[in-house]
């Protein structure tokens, strides 16, 4: 596929995906999606890479959805058209995805993000859900996923409000993993890609999906579930490899079999 709103780079054993439409401060269009979408199942076969990125430009991770694309249309065209549906594939993705985020991540931008396994922050990140100011309301997973990261009170208060949230509160709220400085937040998110990617693949994709798991289901399915996995994991090689490598005191070499 030629992209058109994306740049898509694959630096040794990651895949990074920038969202490139600058002047429109990267506002989410159908296209972008199309694009983004594309390339993350592309690497998701890729058995060369372990971890993906997700991120815009220093101004703007994504700054909401492209309103003029959308504005016109009634009800019954959004229903049909299932407008936003195709954002959900990437909860389908197995391997880990890092959103690194400079500048505004508003509207559908905040919710790419909360799609996302990792966040990893610039100071200048500011995180939104604003859609009441239009009219509407968050279609991507907003007021669900946030609330479950964040709890019911403050995700309340920036949807009815359209309060921000900068880097500084999205941290003590959970929302971000860590926050660096604009200069280094490419080498700390290929970084952070890179050492997930170094590891045993099954291993990684199954402990995504266990910790994907608790938000779905009650404490006592979750604890079976993530046992049964562990359980699992001890048919691999990459198994039995790791553990003579810690008896040996040496580095894991692992074959993601």
């Amino acid at each position: 596929m030629k992209f058109e709103t994306i740049v898509m780079e694959i630096n040794e054993n990651i895949m990074i995906v920038t969202i490139n439409r600058p002047k429109m401060l990267n506002a989410l269009n159908s296209k972008i999606a199309e694009e983004t979408i594309y390339a993350l199942q592309e690497a998701d076969k890729n058995d060369n890479i372990g971890c993906m990125i997700i991120t815009g430009s220093e101004k703007a991770f994504a700054a909401g959805a492209d309103i003029k694309e959308m504005r016109e249309h009634s009800f019954a065209e959004m229903y049909q058209l299932n407008w936003f549906a195709e954002w959900d594939q990437i909860s389908q993705i197995r391997k880990p995805i890092i959103a690194a985020v400079s500048g505004y991540a508003l509207g559908g931008g905040c919710e790419i993000a909360l799609m996302c396994d990792i966040i990893i922050a610039s100071k200048t990140a500011v995180f939104g859900q604003p859609e009441i100011s239009l009219g509407i309301m968050p279609g991507i997973g907003g007021s669900q996923r946030l609330t479950r990261i964040i709890g019911k009170s403050k995700a309340m208060e920036m949807c009815l409000t359209g309060r921000l949230m900068d880097a500084e509160e999205a941290e003590k709220a959970g929302l971000v993993a860590r926050i660096v400085s604009n200069e280094i937040l490419m080498e700390e998110a290929k970084n952070t890609a890179k050492k997930i990617a170094s590891f045993s693949k099954p291993a990684v994709q199954m402990l995504k999906e266990s910790i994907n798991r608790s938000y779905e289901t009650s404490l006592s399915e979750g604890i079976r579930f993530e046992r049964r996995l562990f359980h699992a994991m001890f048919s691999t090689i990459d198994q039995k490899e790791g553990m003579l490598a810690f008896v040996e005191k040496r580095e894991a070499n692992f074959t993601d079999k």
